[in-house]
């Protein structure tokens, strides 16, 4: 998988597919040179932000798509996927309310993932 929009997409659908709230795409590729897309999900609490990375990260494995660093731990309550083109930030309620990342990029394109959304 070679399309950042697919990759994008994919990340969204299996967060909603393991249950991750209010999911964000992002469009930044226009205004950041280190990536094209934004992933934002909540979860309800440390151990599921740890376990939707490790979901994220087995799939994006089965598909081919290399993770090129991640950041943080489950007990910060954020954890940043970096993909190269499409960077996953899984937070906390608390802490995506704290660091307002929709805030920063708010004069970018966004789309609010329910099943079956397109980018």
């Amino acid at each position: 998988m070679t399309d950042s929009k697919e990759t994008a997409l994919l990340a969204a659908k299996t967060l909603d597919n393991k249950k991750a709230q209010d999911i964000v795409i992002i469009d930044i590729a226009e205004k950041a040179s280190f990536a094209d897309y934004f992933v934002l999900a909540s979860g309800n609490s440390e151990r599921q932000i740890g376990t939707l990375a490790e979901d994220i990260d087995d799939i994006f494995a089965k598909e081919g798509v290399p993770l090129k660093n991640i950041e943080g731990k489950k007990t910060s309550g954020w954890i940043l996927l970096d993909y190269g083109d499409v960077i996953i930030n899984i937070l906390t309620a608390e802490m995506r309310e704290r660091y307002n990342i929709e805030r920063v990029w708010a004069d970018c394109a966004f789309t609010h993932y329910e099943e079956g959304s397109k980018i």
